[in-house]
């Protein structure tokens, strides 16, 4: 081999490895078990034996609203939207937070809340919804992070938490890394880091109970990276024992009639047999299968931002429960909420048995 070869090589060599750098400085790198940030004051109480508690679940969609098709909304990437306003998101704000305020849980699980993103003009929405809540618990997790994606719709810093606020005492926070969808190396650092966050909530006399929050994939077709995302799930709910609350955007449907209701563009989302069967093979669901399948649009969840979309049309946000719970009233909020976000919020009162 010439030395002209020979050094052009080792110059490629060292451009690779110092873009491999940059591309690793650049994104976020979480352990596969981690602990996260308890932030509570002395006010929050521990709950006791035998007492109720309400839970609220909703993916927030950043506090976008719903005036927009943003440019991934669509299958083939094409939706003309890359930012809500700077209006919107102050409206939006203010209506999450009407809507927590009227349901007064003594938990809430929030999905897709940015901080530190171009797209919501840098903004620490964690931070803006604690103050106007008033919570004296909160933990979080990133489950989007870099300084700058290269995307042409994005060209900028990203972050995206899920953020737990809770009126009752907690005493640990975890993330969970989720499996990641299979890419090239480089568009799997830029891309999504999916997460359970686990905290647990001490209980005067009994056992405390492990309040999980998750959002999980929402583009995986062709892949097996929703089964074993689910399987993960499962397998951190089961190391919690039976005293145990999941809820979150799941992105998966409760049954193969669900999938066929919608339009053949959107059946494209999901497969046939969902891989929640994973999980509802072991613990219960709100809603159960058999609400879901009797009054299905009483249980739609999601209204999509897509225009084939005239209004909520299908249910992926859910709450799963042990045999240490047992769910009393529970409901989908959707009398004064389709305008919000595309997602309609769900709220459960839980007891221990």
């Amino acid at each position: 081999m010439s030395k002209l070869v020979l050094r052009v090589l080792l110059g490629l060599g060292v451009v690779i490895a110092a873009l491999a750098g940059v591309v690793y400085a650049l994104t976020y790198h979480p352990k596969e078990r981690q602990e996260e940030t308890v932030s509570c004051s002395p006010e929050a109480k521990p709950l006791k034996a035998g007492q109720k508690f309400k839970v609220l679940n909703w993916n927030i969609q950043y506090l976008a609203g719903k005036g927009y098709v943003f440019f991934y909304d669509l299958l083939d990437g094409s939706g003309p939207d890359v930012r809500p306003s700077k209006e919107a998101i102050a409206q939006t704000l203010d209506e999450v937070v009407r809507v927590i305020k009227a349901e007064n849980p003594d938990v809430v699980l929030l999905q897709e809340v940015d901080v530190g993103a171009k797209r919501t003009d840098f903004q620490d929405q964690q931070q803006l919804l604690a103050e106007r809540l008033n919570y004296p618990c909160v933990a979080s997790s990133y489950y989007w992070k870099a300084a700058f994606v290269p995307h042409p719709k994005i060209m900028g810093a990203v972050g995206m938490k899920v953020v737990t606020f809770s009126r009752h005492q907690m005493s640990e926070a975890v993330r969970h890394q989720l499996p990641l969808i299979p890419a090239d190396p480089v568009t799997q650092a830029f891309n999504f880091r999916r997460a359970i966050l686990e905290v647990v909530l001490p209980v005067e006399g009994g056992e405390p109970i492990h309040i999980m929050n998750t959002h999980l994939d929402a583009f995986a077709q062709g892949t097996d990276a929703m089964e074993k995302q689910v399987l993960k799930t499962r397998a951190v709910l089961q190391g919690a024992g039976d005293r145990v609350l999941i809820g979150g955007d799941f992105n998966l449907l409760p049954d193969q009639a669900s999938r066929d209701r919608l339009p053949p563009e959107h059946q494209a989302y999901y497969n046939p047999q969902t891989e929640l069967k994973q999980i509802l093979e072991i613990y219960s669901s709100m809603p159960s299968l058999q609400e879901a399948a009797a009054r299905p649009e009483q249980w739609f969840t999601h209204y999509p931002n897509d225009p084939l979309a005239k209004g909520p049309d299908r249910t992926i946000d859910y709450f799963f429960y042990g045999k240490g719970l047992k769910v009393l009233d529970h409901r989908i909020r959707n009398e004064d909420t389709l305008k919000i976000s595309d997602h309609l919020p769900l709220v459960a009162e839980f007891q221990v048995q």
